[in-house]
């Protein structure tokens, strides 16, 4: 049973589920612009929302925590210097999901992009 359950586990402990997330928000911040499935699309993106949030706020707190949560320090200091600048007088919604027809090879899953917006 599901019941209370809010968010996706794609059938892996926490441990890798959180691997899972850090590795695409790094890629995310990195390339502005990541091609994976719907789902983790859904699921990754508040995970980025949050790290935005916090890089907002700009102080060395906020940073330690950013560097907890993605321990890549060349994603870190692009997150603090060069996107949390841009998103100043925006409120949330940074990223975008743009949906593109289904995998033909392999399992058929629903693919999509997801990339940062344009402030």
């Amino acid at each position: 049973m599901r019941h209370r359950v809010k968010k996706k586990h794609f059938d892996r402990k926490k441990e890798q589920r959180l691997a899972l997330y850090r590795s695409l928000a790094r890629a995310l911040i990195l390339e502005e612009r990541i091609e994976t499935s719907l789902q983790r699309a859904k699921a990754v993106r508040s995970f980025v929302e949050k790290l935005v949030t916090l890089a907002k706020k700009g102080d060395l707190a906020s940073r330690r925590r950013a560097l907890a949560l993605l321990p890549d320090k060349q994603a870190v200091r692009k997150l603090f210097e060069e996107i949390a600048p841009r998103y100043e007088g925006r409120n949330g919604g940074y990223t975008r999901i743009i949906k593109l027809p289904h995998r033909r090879i392999g399992d058929g899953c629903e693919l999509a992009i997801l990339e940062l917006v344009e402030a």
